[in-house]
This record gives structure tokens, C-alpha cells and sequence, in this order.
């Protein structure tokens, strides 16, 4: 049993594909496929079923894969910690976030750590809270950063950082209100909503609230689902509507006098931004790095 061979069932796993495991790894398909069946061979047993399109793994491969994601790790711990006693730390972080921490959190740790780290190279891919969790069940990445906890077993939440959510309106005479006055719930029952998609961390903290309060989130006058905050933002701007979005996502455009903000009264919109990961899985040795220097952050240090 060779490490390569490992890493192509891990890969294959990881990337639903044969082909995409060939491009990782910088070899051929067959080059791929030759690896598992030598695996088999060895092993005389079935790793992967191969009866339908989707990869999965038998009974057997599952077994493996986890030995194999844990050598994989002890080895990239053993050369990480090297690289660390020769004052040499290098290599890439994959890591999932959710839409206000990859856009305005993200960056600035990325800059803090490769500061300390400057051989680390950030693989960021984006994707809704719900989706970062899924993947994190389903092992197709080892860590993510979230706007909402999700209670599923298995899954660590570290907080490394709060913020709240705002309703921002246009700044126009149409919304009479001053910046930052405080409104009734009755207020925004007439006025065009503009809401994040379902699976977004930002709509399920503003339904748990509203729920909180006896208002269902139907009730309100939504005219719009949107997945972007900067088209959120532009289509507050733009008169199209309001919404709640992050306030520290709104600041510019409150600076430029484009958007008001305001509270609603008795609405909790308080959150907080998770780094997870699950807790039955070995975390690769950067992530473990990333993970203590979150744990030495707050929203003030980043």
C-alpha cells in the first residue's frame, strides 16, 4: 500500500472524479484508476462502487478512507512540523465561507496569517452556510467559516467574531426615517423586502428573530431573493427596496450617505461568525494553525 495510492482514493472522494483526481495529481486518468485497482488487488476487496454515474464508496472504501485521510494528515503534520523548526511554513489552505465572512472577514485574516505565515496560500471557495456545512458532513472539505450554527452531531463551532443585522433603506424622502432611529415591526410590513436565499446564514438569523417575535418571514412584502449582498446593496441604492443585511457590510455605503440603517424594536439580530470544522476528523496541520490563531481574535483584532 503506497501513500499515492491513498491520495488518489481520497482525491476521487473528495472530487467526485476520476478525471479531476487525474488533474490534482498532475497524471493520467488511467494512471488513477490503475492505483485503486492495485489498492483492491492488495486488499481483495471492493473500494468504490463503479455500477452507476455518482462515486461512492462500498462498505470497505469507507473503512480506508478514513485511515487514509488520517495518514495523509499525520504526514502533512510530520512536514509541516519540520518545516516549522527550520523557520520554513508553507503550503495551501482550503477552506469554505459563507457570503459577509468571505467577502469582508476573510480578507483581513488571510492578510494577518500570511503575515505570520507568507508560504501559505489561501484556496477560498464560497458558498452559503447551509452548503459549507453539508460539505463538511460529507468530507468534501475540512473546514469552513459560517454565519449560523447548524445542529448537526459531529460538527465543532469556534465564535471568533460578532456583528448584527441592520435594515437598511434607501437615503430619500420616501423613508422619512432618520439613521439609525429605532422602528416598529408594523413599519416593514408594507415595505418591499429584499431577502437573501434560503440557506443563507443572514435569512435564517432574521427568521429565528422574527419567529422570536411571532412574525413569519411570508408575511412580510417580499419583492425580491437574492444570493449577492452587493446587489443587495445596489438595489437598496437603486430605490428597489429595503432589506437586512449585515452592518458591517453597509458601512461604505453609509459613510457615502447612499443607505440609512435602522433597528427594529424587540428584534434580536444579534450573530456571531464560526470557524468549523468536524471534531471525528483530523484537520490539516494549516488548519490547525488557523483555528488557534482565530481562537486569539475578536471582530476588533481583525
Amino acid at each position: 500500500m503506497e501513500m499515492y495510492q491513498l491520495e488518489s482514493l481520497v482525491h476521487i472522494i473528495e472530487l467526485k472524479s476520476f478525471s479531476n483526481a487525474a488533474k490534482k495529481m498532475f497524471v493520467t486518468q488511467p494512471t488513477i484508476s490503475n492505483n485503486i485497482m492495485n489498492l483492491e488487488k492488495e486488499l481483495e476487496t471492493v473500494l468504490i462502487n463503479r455500477k452507476n454515474r455518482n462515486i461512492t464508496l462500498t462498505e470497505s472504501g469507507e473503512i480506508l478512507y478514513k485511515y487514509a485521510k488520517e495518514i495523509l494528515n499525520t504526514r502533512d503534520q510530520a512536514v509541516y512540523e519540520i518545516g516549522k523548526h527550520e523557520g520554513k511554513i508553507e503550503g495551501v489552505l482550503n477552506i469554505a465561507a459563507s457570503s459577509i465572512p468571505e467577502q469582508y472577514i476573510l480578507p483581513k485574516i488571510m492578510k494577518e496569517f500570511q503575515k505570520l505565515y507568507p508560504g501559505i496560500i489561501f484556496n477560498v471557495k464560497h458558498r452559503d452556510s447551509k452548503q459549507v456545512i453539508r460539505e463538511l458532513l460529507n468530507d468534501q472539505i475540512g473546514c469552513g467559516i459560517v454565519g449560523a450554527r447548524y445542529d448537526e452531531e459531529g460538527l465543532e463551532y469556534i465564535e471568533f467574531c460578532q456583528d448584527r443585522l441592520v435594515l437598511a433603506t434607501p437615503n430619500n424622502k420616501d423613508f422619512p426615517w432618520l439613521n439609525e432611529e429605532d422602528l416598529d415591526i408594523n413599519s416593514l410590513r408594507q415595505l418591499p423586502m429584499i431577502m437573501r436565499e434560503e440557506g443563507s446564514g443572514t435569512r435564517r438569523i432574521l427568521e429565528r428573530a422574527l419567529s422570536d417575535i411571532g412574525v413569519l418571514a411570508k408575511e412580510l412584502n417580499i419583492v425580491s431573493t437574492i444570493e449577492s449582498n452587493e446587489t443587495i446593496k445596489q438595489m437598496v441604492t437603486l430605490e428597489m427596496g429595503v432589506s437586512f443585511i449585515s452592518e458591517m457590510a453597509i458601512q461604505n455605503e453609509v459613510q457615502l450617505k447612499k443607505i440609512k440603517t435602522h433597528n427594529i424594536k424587540n428584534l434580536s439580530l444579534n450573530r456571531e461568525f464560526f470557524f468549523v470544522y468536524h471534531k471525528n476528523r483530523a484537520l490539516s496541520p494549516i488548519a490547525k494553525e488557523l483555528k488557534r490563531h482565530l481562537q486569539n481574535l475578536s471582530c476588533r483584532g481583525i
